[in-house]
């Protein structure tokens, strides 16, 4: 986990300034030249590495086994969904967190099925760059990560900051949490095949534009953004 925590620590150490000042943001990708140097790289890796691999896994794997796999890597985050409630001043999100963690590690036989919302208990998810900007954090540039794919300079600390606050790091064995990752690698890179043929243009700025309004509207509560995020100026326009 060497490169998670010097990947966490280049982020942590970004000027206050640049990276999550709360000042207007006129350029979201000032960074650009290097994102796109690691974009390249991850297109390549994904190409003949994670693609290959997410393929034969969704040929081999029943749809129900698929959606059983993704039922308990979701079940596993359940904790740190509770967690980041709480920092957020949200308990009662966090007890919905912790109920479903519950009923789905035992009557969802440790999370393959998510019995929880068929019994009403919906999906509360919170991450710790949410918890960043609701404790006033500005979201900071675009950056691409070697590996890790699209983030803005808030998310990518908060994904690191929630990876090393997860299940498999302080309750399993080093085994254990690298096969975790690596299944939920291919797990997820499984669930966007389908979309694979719908990326037109530039790549790398369809996936700009795609992860950040993505990420806008999970920030929005759900609620999808009428703006574009390229024309976004200020950081309140999309937290």
């Amino acid at each position: 986990m060497s490169l998670l925590r010097y990947l966490l620590i280049i982020m942590l150490a970004l000027p206050v300034s640049s990276a999550f000042g709360q000042e207007e943001i006129e350029d979201i990708d000032p960074w650009e030249p290097v994102n796109r140097k690691i974009f390249a790289f991850n297109e390549t890796l994904d190409r003949y590495l994670l693609r290959p691999v997410a393929s034969g896994y969704h040929k081999v794997m029943p749809d129900p086994a698929e959606r059983g796999v993704a039922n308990f890597i979701y079940n596993i985050y359940e904790f740190n969904f509770m967690f980041n409630a709480l920092l957020q001043g949200r308990p009662s999100a966090a007890a919905q967190s912790i109920g479903r963690f519950m009923v789905n590690t035992t009557v969802g036989v440790v999370g393959l099925f998510d019995v929880a919302t068929k019994m009403g208990i919906e999906a509360q998810r919170a991450d710790f760059g949410q918890t960043l900007m609701v404790w006033g954090v500005g979201s900071g540039p675009y950056v691409m990560l070697p590996l890790f794919g699209p983030r803005t300079a808030r998310s990518a600390t908060g994904y690191f900051v929630d990876t090393y606050t997860s299940i498999p790091v302080w309750a399993w064995e080093t085994e254990e949490a690298y096969l975790f990752w690596t299944v939920e690698v291919i797990s997820y890179r499984a669930g966007l095949l389908a979309v694979d043929d719908l990326i037109t243009g530039d790549r790398y700025v369809f996936m700009r534009s795609a992860y950040l309004q993505s990420r806008a509207t999970y920030l929005n509560g759900g609620v999808p953004q009428e703006d574009d995020f390229a024309d976004f100026e200020d950081d309140e326009d999309w937290e």
